[in-house]
């Protein structure tokens, strides 16, 4: 295969991507997930992460290490969800409808 072959398949993908989806709209899992989401206060996803580094907190002071770390760990998710919501609340979800 020479680059000029290359080339027409890389640009023949991209026109092919490009076409997937016209309209931009979201799927239906997508679309699921925001409308049940979106009804979620955001501050749940801030108490959450909150209350993983207070559990952490406690399992590290009880010499439970690996627990401590595993829970911890959650904190970062639940603010990145928590932004997501957000998001679809204020540009997503209800301008898509």
């Amino acid at each position: 295969m020479d680059a000029q072959e290359l080339k027409n398949k890389a640009a023949d993908l991209k026109n092919k991507a490009d076409n997937a989806n016209p309209e931009h709209k979201e799927g239906p899992i997508a679309a699921a997930i925001e409308n049940y989401t979106s009804k979620l206060p955001s501050d749940l996803f801030l108490w959450a992460a909150l209350g993983s580094m207070a559990v952490s907190a406690t399992l590290k002071i009880m010499k439970k290490d690996e627990e401590a770390l595993f829970v911890g760990q959650w904190a970062p998710s639940f603010l990145l969800l928590g932004n997501y919501n957000k998001m679809i609340k204020l540009a997503g979800y209800e301008k898509d409808k």
